[in-house]
């Protein structure tokens, strides 16, 4: 890990310097979209190109470091103003010490300071727009239009890309829709040992034969774990087991609310909220049916693909980019959101399939997440938006306004 002040010329000031690219975003301790930016940045440096990352440091440094890819420190994460003009300056001397090429923001706050020392430097700069964000006042629209700005902006879904062009104006000829990007050497049911299946199994004391039926998610109340409790209660039978697998994060109101539902409910035989899980591969291979309730719109939906991939059946709301994620009553089934009797009716459905249409469903969605949404293709999407971005500055001799 490099320090601002030991920033050191890299590579020469030949023209033919491999093209260097610079990812910013807050920090790196765990997420989608430090997940995706760990594995550009190990595809860059795979393809020979200079790859280079900023941010306020965190456990997924280790991972760059390995990949033999320059991780540069900074207090990248600060919304303050007086920090974030500060880091125009730092911005701008990485960028001239270490020739980069392209600047690429993926979070709010660092793009405004990557935004001003590109136009300090003329250096190309690209965006990943990563969610809704809040519009509901003037200055929050303003503060998140930054993220719309890049030469190009990388959309993680179709629906993105749709809110780009309806709130921001955004010229559908600018955008790219890039799906994220699972890594299938990790969500491969072939490679989930039985002792990781037991340890789960024996942890959340789950019952040889029952079903389960899994939400994953961070407990927040928009994440839908009510509308799924609500649903349950109104399944004709209990022969399930319900886990709720997140940490509150603080929450501790939400989580005491959720548990005064079970209670409510009378779930509390069937319903056990299980906390953060290191090991989602394995516990994916545990479900029966995964859910993700959603009552506001998933810019993408990690969830929903990550359990595709270990073969696993999928309800999801049909708002957002879900429906972009699965073939619908092929490889996954969609609900109107916060409607817990269709999601009741969608469960019932779903946990009376037979051991065949299992099995014929598991191969399925297999197959549809691989050819669709694999780290492969998302790492190669990108390079591709990095070289079209590099043709437009060598044709017009500079960053296009």
């Amino acid at each position: 890990m490099a320090d601002i002040a030991d920033i050191n010329m890299t590579t020469s000031s030949d023209d033919k310097h491999p093209p260097v690219v610079l990812q910013l975003l807050p920090s790196l301790v765990t997420g989608g979209v430090e997940r995706g930016t760990v594995d550009v940045a190990r595809t860059l440096a795979e393809e020979g190109w200079h790859s280079l990352v900023v941010s306020a440091g965190g456990p997924m440094v280790r991972e760059l470091t390995r990949a033999g890819v320059n991780h540069i420190e900074m207090p990248a994460e600060s919304k303050n103003p007086l920090v974030m003009h500060a880091n125009v300056d730092k911005l701008a001397r990485i960028i001239r010490d270490y020739h980069v090429d392209i600047v690429h923001a993926r979070s709010r706050a660092p793009a405004w300071s990557a935004l001003a020392a590109c136009w300090r430097t003329d250096t190309s700069f690209v965006t990943t727009f990563h969610g809704t964000y809040d519009t509901s006042l003037p200055f929050k629209r303003t503060y998140n239009s930054v993220m719309a700005r890049g030469q190009r902006v990388i959309a993680i879904s179709d629906f993105i890309a749709r809110h780009l062009v309806d709130k921001y104006s955004t010229s559908p000829d600018r955008i790219t829709v890039i799906h994220r990007g699972v890594d299938f050497e990790l969500f491969d049911p072939q490679k989930i040992n039985p002792e990781r299946l037991v340890r789960h199994s024996q942890e959340w004391r789950l019952v040889d034969g029952v079903p389960v039926i899994m939400l994953p998610g961070r407990l927040t109340d928009w994440k839908g774990q009510r509308v799924l409790l609500a649903a349950l209660a109104k399944l004709p039978n209990r022969n399930f087991r319900c886990l709720l697998v997140g940490d509150d994060q603080g929450r501790t109101g939400y989580r005491r609310e959720l548990e005064r539902l079970i209670e409510k409910f009378e779930l509390q035989s069937v319903v056990q909220l299980v906390g953060n899980c290191t090991d989602m591969p394995a516990a994916y291979m545990l479900a029966d049916v995964v859910v993700s309730a959603s009552t506001k719109p998933e810019a993408f939906g990690r969830v929903i693909v990550e359990a595709q991939a270990m073969g696993k059946s999928v309800i999801a709301t049909d708002h957002g980019a879900p429906p972009e994620l699965v073939l619908l009553g092929k490889t996954g089934f969609l609900v109107p959101p916060a409607d817990p009797a269709a999601l009741a009716a969608q469960l019932e459905h779903v946990l009376a399939l037979g051991s065949s249409e299992r099995e014929t469903l598991a191969r399925e969605v297999r197959s549809h997440v691989r050819g669709r949404f694999s780290k492969e293709t998302m790492c190669s999407a990108t390079l591709d938006v990095y070289r079209r971005v590099l043709t437009e500055k060598e044709r017009n001799g500079s960053v296009v306004a």
